[in-house]
């Protein structure tokens, strides 16, 4: 499996040590918030894009894609009733996606909960103005030759996308091979109606599910909690996924270097168990 660990875990570290963190405790690669970068990241100089591509590739790691995307710069969202921020938005975004491929990248996720929301009584025109953002972003996506996914999430978080089987509807609508979905274990560990295994034999097959976030309903990272990533890295292995999986936790315990590492070696067990033959991964918890 390709596993690659979300930057902002250790984002209190310098790119390339977290590339050098990332790659000596057995990471394929790192998935970055452009956040952590600049706090204007899709206008980041080529001599700093370079910067960041060589510490990658010194350390020995992939740079997977991007996520987190409409943090920085403040004042972005695809839903809000004003063109200005919403062209705002898209030539923000469209600079990011730009930015991926630049890295090596090959997806983008849109997470950013509280820049999708739909207003009261605006439901449907919110709607209609994130579906047009969602088209450009598939041709920008289909241009620079990466994909653009759709990530849902919980609604606690955001009442707009809130499980797979919107999101797939949205890629129906669009219509492009540069959009799909993906599946957040902490969202759909509580809120979805099938559990994460039967929700990847699920929509696996169709083509739709092109990312993987592993995290626990605690928020914590995986094998932080109660949630047992075994049957779920079964089920990817058993559906031929071929993607990345992001390692994103949000609560960093004891810290994030430390919540990186448990979060490796957590998984690697699994792989090495279900390798075996045995069925299992390792059934400590911390």
């Amino acid at each position: 499996m390709k596993i690659a660990l979300c930057n902002e875990v250790i984002r209190e570290l310098p790119f390339a040590e977290q590339c050098a963190l990332a790659a000596g405790l057995g990471y394929d690669g790192i998935e970055i918030a452009p956040f952590t970068l600049d706090a204007a990241p899709h206008l980041l100089s080529p001599a700093r894009i370079a910067e960041i591509r060589r510490a990658a590739q010194e350390a020995g790691l992939a740079i997977s894609g991007l996520h987190w995307l409409l943090l920085a710069p403040e004042g972005m969202s695809i839903t809000s009733p004003d063109p200005e921020v919403r062209r705002f938005t898209e030539d923000t975004v469209r600079r990011l996606v730009d930015l991926c491929a630049e890295l090596g990248g090959g997806y983008v996720v849109h997470g950013s909960p509280g820049q999708r929301m739909l207003a009261r009584g605006r439901e449907a025109e919110d709607r209609a103005n994130a579906l047009a953002y969602f088209a450009a972003m598939a041709e920008a996506a289909e241009a620079a030759g990466i994909t653009y996914l759709l990530e849902p999430l919980s609604p606690e978080k955001t009442n707009f996308i809130v499980n797979v089987a919107e999101a797939a509807a949205i890629v129906d609508e669009i219509g492009s091979d540069a959009l799909r979905t993906m599946i957040d274990c902490n969202s759909a560990g509580t809120r979805e109606d099938l559990p994460v295994p039967d929700l990847i034999a699920h929509w696996l097959p169709g083509g739709k599910v092109a990312h993987v976030h592993y995290n626990d309903p605690n928020r914590r990272g995986p094998g932080q909690g109660a949630m047992d990533f075994a049957p779920i890295t079964a089920a990817l292995r058993a559906g031929g996924y071929q993607g990345w999986i992001g390692v994103e936790p949000f609560v960093y315990e004891p810290d994030g270097p430390a919540c990186a590492a448990r979060a490796i070696g957590y998984i690697r067990g699994i792989e090495a168990a279900l390798s075996q033959g045995a069925g299992a991964g390792p059934a400590e918890r911390s």
